[in-house]
């Protein structure tokens, strides 16, 4: 069982965590009129090679089930954001493909994002500060077996020792 102070550091966490979400969606939708949702798909299929992926790709990769992503591209095909195509390899999938409107709503929606991500949580800490939660970040991750996000962080090493070879 949590102790108090674990248990008080864990809402804490949470409950300053759902803040800052609500707080940068609202920023994101405010300055671009893209909703969190649209931005991680837009992410996605701007970083995917000819900016195209099959839609169970892209479910996972931002890692919803496949018919909230499938209702979701319905509205942004209706804005002209993305549009989906027949799966060349596979008649049963699809592939979504970013419109040069989508491109054009990403790219706009880059700068006031980023600046509202500095403004909102970056500034709020001293780089050492950055750096714990950074170490922070990578051990949770580690943990739950998800793969780093911050290259050049690494997770602490495991407070337990291991029979063996430690995983890659």
């Amino acid at each position: 069982m949590p102790t108090r102070r674990e248990l008080a550091i864990w809402r804490g966490h949470i409950e300053t965590y759902d803040i800052l979400r609500n707080r940068l969606e609202a920023r994101l939708h405010q300055d671009s009129e893209l909703s969190n949702g649209d931005y991680r798909v837009l992410l996605a299929l701007s970083e995917a090679a000819d900016h195209t992926l099959r839609s169970s790709a892209l479910a996972a990769h931002i890692e919803w089930e496949r018919s909230r992503l499938s209702g979701h591209l319905g509205r942004m095909e209706k804005r002209g954001l993305v549009r989906r195509e027949p799966c060349a390899e596979d008649a049963r999938g699809s592939q979504v493909v970013l419109t040069e409107e989508g491109a054009r709503a990403f790219r706009a929606s880059t700068v006031p994002h980023l600046q509202a991500i500095k403004e909102t949580f970056v500034d709020a800490f001293t780089d050492e500060q950055l750096d714990v939660l950074g170490e922070a970040t990578a051990a949770l991750r580690a943990h739950l077996g998800l793969p780093p996000i911050i290259p050049e962080v690494k997770a602490p090493a495991s407070k337990t020792p291991t029979a063996g070879p430690a995983a890659p």
